[in-house]
């Protein structure tokens, strides 16, 4: 009997032993969550991700933008540096290799001749939001995804272009 009592008993151990085995991490992400522990403070993006800008076919351009929508936009804008700006987004747009199609490039300003595989416009007007060599990456309806000031890379624009496009098939 005394024997019996003591089988009982383990086997509920073993059990009530596997139910922590399980509830355990699901504790414990919970509890991280809860109390902020634990989970880093880095964002992926390098540029900024809250935009409150307007969609492309409302920016004050010349000419309109873009007429394909199944592609994101790189648009720039080229008040400095542009024959620099140009060939590096020229390159990047290279770097992308069999994902290139799936990218647009669009040139505000600067030499109305545009490089292969770019489009090119002017500002009508300047808008409130528009900064000296910004980047601003829009996706394929023309929504702002993210915006880059002049400061931010090249490569880490193409990382994160890369890390969109990986995360949103087509």
């Amino acid at each position: 009997m005394q024997q019996d009592a003591k089988h009982v008993r383990r086997q509920r151990l073993k059990l009530i032993l596997i139910f922590a085995i399980f509830a355990a991490p699901m504790l414990i992400a919970w509890l991280m969550v809860e109390l902020r522990i634990g989970i880093p403070d880095q964002h992926t993006a390098h540029g900024k991700v809250d935009l409150a800008l307007p969609m492309l076919d409302e920016w004050p351009l010349k000419t309109s933008a873009v007429d394909d929508q199944q592609t994101w936009i790189l648009v720039f804008d080229c008040a400095q540096q542009c024959e620099q700006r140009k060939d590096e987004f020229w390159r990047l747009h290279r770097a992308l290799g069999r994902e290139a199609p799936r990218l647009t490039r669009l040139r505000i300003g600067g030499d109305p001749e545009p490089l292969p595989g770019e489009m090119t416009s002017q500002w009508r007007s300047f808008p409130p939001w528009r900064e000296d060599n910004a980047v601003w990456l829009l996706d394929p309806t023309g929504r702002p995804a993210l915006a880059f000031d002049s400061s931010v890379a090249t490569a880490d624009v193409l990382d994160d272009i890369q890390y969109l496009l990986k995360v949103n098939p087509q």
